[in-house]
């Protein structure tokens, strides 16, 4: 564990100094009240009494969680060229806690530029992606199935766009779900494997049912996985452990988790909650109760699973709520694990230390070591009966919920006031 004395610290001029919150920091096992320095954007030194040093400014964070900022790892934030399906990068970033964000497929071969000059380079929230396995991206959330076929994937061109754009893509987004097998079996998929591993980096793969099968046909979703699961090799990720949607973790044919899932996750697939319009209370519990926990907490939120109010004209900009959505976030996700089983340290790993290295960029985010990044996640965790609902209309009584309270990213102070942030609902006495 590193700490620095506060003897050194004295007359240091840093820009910031959080004090007296409850630091977990998973990456070097730390877990108690401490203060966090920083200085030129970056962590100073994190000591359990910092005293009288000079600082420009004193965040207190006196009863809150401070822990490394927070890496969403599966977000939708290529806004306007993906459609209503991209959100501001900043809503679901810097202003809901988060620091960094994950683009899971929206850019593509043919838009990555566009990706970095609109979204990267302009976002205060630091965000990378999967680059999609198809030359159309994400448009639309991939609503036209047609562009997603194997005629759709151009590997040479993709993988050198991967390598050419290394700084800021950290993988590659397929599909294994039975709408795409039912048109072209797992050819798609295939492809997907062949750009990730000649690019050498990870492919993240999205399960549970997405698209209509074709003419009504009928496709075992069991089988599916029985052929897919092995396509993956260690440090792969397999999203939507938790979907109500046919095609996931849990057999059809059991109800319980599927014996391929096991023999992935024991030779080092990985696994991403993926939360989005999928997860199933009834589904969670199963796989959590299983012994398996998820490695990285994506949120998935997009614009056809939130409403983003216009906030200069107070209308609503994306539409009509899909999917019957519920309101949700990277924090209510977190409260979501922490009602299934999962303890409080495990659940902040997921949202930093783990998503870090899932990044390979575990050496400047994911921790708060002096040198790294400035960043940090201020959150309350409050006490009481709040009610949360599933996206089938399941309900269930919290006894404890994670809000972002304030976030910093590289020494720089943001509110937590994005307009999609839910608000927590008391549950009845």
């Amino acid at each position: 564990m590193t700490t620095v004395s506060v003897t050194s610290m004295k007359n240091r001029d840093l820009d910031l100094v959080i004090r007296g919150g409850r630091v977990i920091d998973p990456a070097v096992g730390r877990d108690g009240v401490f203060d966090v320095a920083i200085k030129d954007g970056r962590i100073a030194a994190v000591a359990e009494n910092l005293g009288d040093v000079g600082a420009a400014r004193i965040a207190n964070a006196k009863g809150k969680l401070v822990v490394p900022g927070m890496i969403d790892t599966h977000a939708h934030v290529y806004q306007h060229v993906t459609g209503k399906f991209g959100l501001n990068a900043d809503i679901c970033g810097v202003r809901s806690g988060v620091t960094t964000l994950v683009d899971q497929g929206g850019p593509s071969v043919m838009t990555i530029p566009g990706f970095r000059r609109h979204v990267v380079e302009a976002a205060k929230s630091r965000v990378v992606c999967y680059i999609s396995a198809y030359v159309i991206g994400g448009m639309e959330g991939h609503y036209y199935v047609e562009l997603y076929g194997p005629d759709g994937i151009d590997v040479k061109a993709t993988v050198q766009s991967a390598i050419d754009n290394r700084d800021i893509v950290k993988g590659v987004k397929g599909h294994a779900e039975i709408g795409g097998a039912s048109r072209w079996g797992l050819e798609s998929l295939k492809l997907s494997k062949q750009i990730s591993r000649e690019a050498g980096i990870p492919l993240y793969v999205h399960l549970g049912q997405l698209w209509p099968t074709r003419n009504n046909a009928h496709v075992d979703a069991d089988r599916l996985m029985d052929e897919a699961v092995p396509l993956l090799e260690p440090g792969d990720v397999l999203a939507h452990p938790f979907t109500r949607h046919p095609g996931g973790f849990i057999s059809g044919a059991t109800g319980e988790v599927h014996p391929i899932v096991r023999k992935a996750l024991d030779r080092g697939v990985l696994v991403d909650v993926g939360h989005g319009s999928h997860f199933s209370f009834e589904m969670a519990r199963k796989v959590i109760a299983a012994g398996i926990k998820p490695y990285t907490l994506g949120a998935d939120l997009h614009g056809y699973n939130v409403t983003v109010p216009d906030e200069t004209k107070g209308k609503d900009t994306t539409g009509h709520l899909f999917f019957g959505a519920a309101p949700f976030s990277m924090c209510h996700a977190m409260t979501e694990l922490l009602t299934f089983g999962m303890k409080l340290p495990e659940v902040v790993a997921t949202a930093t230390s783990n998503a870090a290295k899932l990044l390979r960029m575990d050496k400047e985010i994911g921790a708060l070591r002096p040198g790294m990044a400035g960043d940090v996640s201020v959150l309350d965790l409050l006490k009481g009966r709040f009610t949360l609902a599933d996206n089938s209309g399941v309900t269930v009584t919290a006894r404890e919920i994670v809000v972002p309270a304030f976030t910093i990213k590289a020494g720089v102070r943001y509110k937590a006031d994005s307009p999609i942030l839910p608000q927590p609902v008391k549950a009845a006495a």
